[in-house]
């Protein structure tokens, strides 16, 4: 992600983002996908973990997980609500990681929407180069269908039904966003079997926000 995008979300935290809300359901699903494997399949990384939110529930359902974010912000509320985790929390990207690191479960919640479309994709297949074999991919990304606000421009429309915006207003202002079709992800993932179909989760946004936001998720094992 860019500078620009580290600079809204450290801004965002600021604010106090997330701070008072519940963590998505889809946790509960990672949680029984996880427990379906041996018991040593407990560790992972949380591409995206921000201040907490869902990465605390996670932790606290058993899963040692290493928290990475692009935010300094977040990363810091989070040290500071687990001072126990500090080492295991990373401000930086995927690239800041090593190379060579494999995990047999890797989580990414409403992160690989962030970019274009070229960006999004390369973001997702950097990440599953970090799964171990027979391990997990877990994902929750912005699916087409959403009701797009605040005001925004389109940037990029494909066959397949996936698009781009960029923002012209809110705490995403000048930033792009993909929203992801399903053919779209599913030829992201040729190759990995389905541990939780994909399946489209839509909520509807409090007043006076108009409309609904859609998500897509699912969960993957990579095949050896």
């Amino acid at each position: 992600m860019t500078h620009d995008a580290e600079t809204a979300w450290d801004r965002e935290y600021e604010r106090g983002r997330y701070q008072q809300e519940p963590p998505v359901a889809f946790v509960d699903d990672i949680l029984e996908a996880v427990r379906s494997l041996a018991p040593e399949w407990i560790t992972g990384l949380y591409i995206g973990c921000g201040n907490g939110r869902n990465y605390i529930p996670l932790v606290e359902g058993g899963l040692d997980l290493i928290g990475l974010d692009i935010s300094g912000e977040a990363i810091s509320q989070l040290r500071k609500r687990l001072p126990e985790r500090t080492e295991q929390l990373v401000h930086g990207d995927l690239t800041t990681l090593p190379s060579e690191q494999e995990h047999a479960v890797v989580i990414g919640i409403q992160v690989f929407q962030h970019g274009s479309r070229g960006e999004a994709h390369a973001n997702v297949a950097l990440a599953q180069r970090f799964v171990a074999p027979d391990g997990l991919f877990c994902l929750r990304v912005n699916a087409v269908g959403t009701d797009v606000w605040p005001a925004h421009e389109a940037v990029e429309e494909s066959p397949d039904g996936g698009f781009t915006i960029r923002y012209l207003a809110g705490p995403k202002s000048g930033l792009p966003i993909h929203f992801f079709s399903r053919q779209e992800i599913q030829n992201l993932f040729v190759g990995w079997k389905e541990q939780l179909p994909l399946s489209l989760d839509v909520t509807a946004r409090p007043a006076p926000a108009p409309g609904q936001w859609s998500q897509w998720e699912a969960i993957w094992r990579k095949e050896t």
